[in-house]
């Protein structure tokens, strides 16, 4: 199986911004949706195939391994960042996927600068932290996916609950 057909490009931040310019001449938007993305589930689903209905190409940026260590606890993530980014990437309606080393992912909204930054509905356009930025740049900030009645850190606890109670 040729993995280019299936799958969209993993790419680090200069052949993404690369990649953007290049979109952006043949009159695309740009949509930009970011998370951890360490559980897959179906909220994650909902969520980016929200952000693609706003654009004509959707960017995933995941966190790094570092980071999500960082976010949610020293047991995250349950799968190694490369697998994270490999999972997103093979949705259909993802373009391009990216991983980002840094606490927020306000420098990769510097760099690329998308038209729309998706958030999901844990966010109201007031608490996204990087509003100011998309929108010191001319970009907007939307909210799309589902109700937050998914979290991978519940369905962890869960889980586990469950597994404990089991043995």
């Amino acid at each position: 199986m040729n993995a280019a057909i299936f799958f969209a490009p993993i790419l680090e931040r200069l052949r993404l911004t690369a990649r953007v310019a290049i979109e952006r001449q043949s009159g695309k938007k740009i949509v930009l949706a970011n998370g951890c993305f360490d559980f897959f589930h179906v909220g994650h689903i909902r969520y980016l195939a929200g952000a693609k209905q706003l654009g004509d190409c959707l960017i995933v940026a995941v966190n790094s391994d570092e980071q999500v260590k960082k976010l949610k606890g020293e047991n995250r993530p349950l799968i190694p960042e490369d697998e994270r980014a490999e999972i997103i990437s093979a949705l259909r309606f993802v373009d391009y996927v990216t991983i980002f080393p840094e606490p927020t992912v306000a420098e990769l909204l510097r760099a690329v600068r998308p038209d729309f930054h998706a958030k999901g509905t844990d966010y109201t356009v007031e608490t996204v932290p990087e509003r100011a930025i998309v929108k010191e740049y001319g970009g907007q900030t939307a909210i799309v996916g589902d109700p937050k009645d998914h979290s991978s850190t519940e369905l962890i606890s869960n889980y586990e609950f469950q597994i404990t109670n089991y043995e």
